[in-house]
């Protein structure tokens, strides 16, 4: 699991900033929210344009350059505001006990990477620009290495991790991750599982979907194929299969384009939590809460918290409903501020040591953690979550 982000001159953070995974002395929702001492979520809340989206962005950008189909640098990542020519993220993960440390500078203007993955400590790859020495790979030196790719990316696929046990589990963590971009309704699985939803529905079919459905007492179903029958409408695909909605008391299909934005983005966020929670691995969400209802959130996040093990869920989301004792714990919740020339910075709520009882959604609003926009309207100023 990520115990740790540190970034400097990325994006809209300029400064050295981290986020923290390692839970903290909090006991509430330790059986449900904790794996093994690291917290299995990352809620960030702020005004917009703050830097949320940019915090996890070094979460995909990590995912972009191992597996993605195109090879791609971090150019357009460098903060704007800042003289530096170097990009710095580290990355920490925690592999069945060990620690495996990996980090990335880019420089601009010489557009080639500093690249270092320790293992527990020791040194595993070390790499600056086209030059590397390995201790997990036969060849111990590289040479011409392409600038703008990674060597652990060719490592892994040329080797697969075979005699690497460890880096294996961790990779498997990494290709079970999925990036979902709630605005665009775009998926990105690492491991090209079939998280799309017409192609889950197709390789899984709609009986787990229908089978949440019921566990949670929605008054809706679907079903999946080329006709849909109801008591006084039929409706046939022409070409390819289709998606219907049938809701309890009516049974007539309404086709998936019909149906609203809510229901829309809840199918297709259905099948990345099934198999993150099942499987393991990163659930990273940007826009989580467009076109939810906050207790459909609610629901989802709980869901996620209670059946999953060796998995976190990162969420950019403005719903301060979400700000609940009974469903995060303080150490889950980044406040994120932008500070004009001095970029973004973020606040862990954990950090101020709100008791249990406290209700974290008026602290949050009333200002405690900052990451609250303030707005100017004629006669008074308010601030909303």
């Amino acid at each position: 699991m990520l115990r740790s982000i540190e970034m400097e001159n990325f994006r809209s953070f300029k400064n050295r900033t981290k986020i923290d995974m390692t839970a903290t002395g909090y006991k509430s929702l330790s059986g449900t929210n904790v794996h093994k001492d690291i917290v299995k979520g990352c809620f960030l809340f702020g005004a917009n344009a703050s830097g949320k989206t940019n915090a996890i962005r070094a979460l995909e950008i990590l995912l972009d350059l191992l597996f993605a189909e195109k090879i791609s640098t971090l150019t357009s990542d460098r903060c704007l505001f800042s003289r530096k020519k170097e990009i710095f993220i580290k990355y920490e993960f925690d592999v069945e006990g060990e620690t495996i440390q990996y980090i990335l500078e880019f420089h601009i203007e010489k557009k080639h990477f500093i690249e270092k993955l320790l293992v527990d400590g020791e040194t595993a790859i070390d790499r600056i620009g086209s030059n590397a020495t390995s201790t997990i790979t036969e060849n111990k030196v590289f040479e011409d290495i392409t600038p703008e790719g990674l060597l652990l990316r060719e490592i892994f696929f040329n080797t697969k991790f075979r005699m690497q046990p460890l880096l294996k589990k961790w990779f498997d963590f990494l290709l079970n991750s999925v990036f979902v971009d709630g605005y665009k309704e775009r998926v990105f699985s690492p491991g090209k599982f079939s998280l799309n939803i017409t192609d889950y529905l197709q390789e899984i079919g709609v009986k787990t979907i229908n089978q949440f459905f019921e566990q949670f007492g929605f008054n809706q179903r679907i079903e999946y194929g080329q006709e849909s029958k109801g008591k006084i409408v039929t409706i046939k695909s022409v070409n390819e299969a289709e998606i219907f909605f049938k809701r309890e008391g009516v049974g007539e299909p309404i086709p998936f384009p019909w149906e609203s934005l809510g229901n829309q983005k809840l199918l297709r966020l259905l099948p990345p939590f099934f198999h993150v929670v099942q499987n393991g691995g990163m659930l990273i969400i940007d826009e989580f809460s467009s076109g939810l209802h906050n207790f459909l959130e609610e629901l989802l996040v709980r869901y996620f918290m209670n059946n999953s093990s060796n998995a976190q869920l990162f969420v950019v989301t403005h719903s301060t409903n979400l700000l609940s004792n009974s469903l995060l714990r303080p150490d889950q919740i980044y406040a994120v501020d932008f500070n004009g020339m001095e970029g973004s910075s973020l606040k862990r709520f954990s950090s101020e040591q709100p008791r249990v009882a406290q209700n974290l959604e008026k602290m949050y609003t009333a200002g405690v953690f900052g990451g609250v926009p303030q707005y100017r309207d004629d006669d008074y100023t308010h601030t909303q979550g």
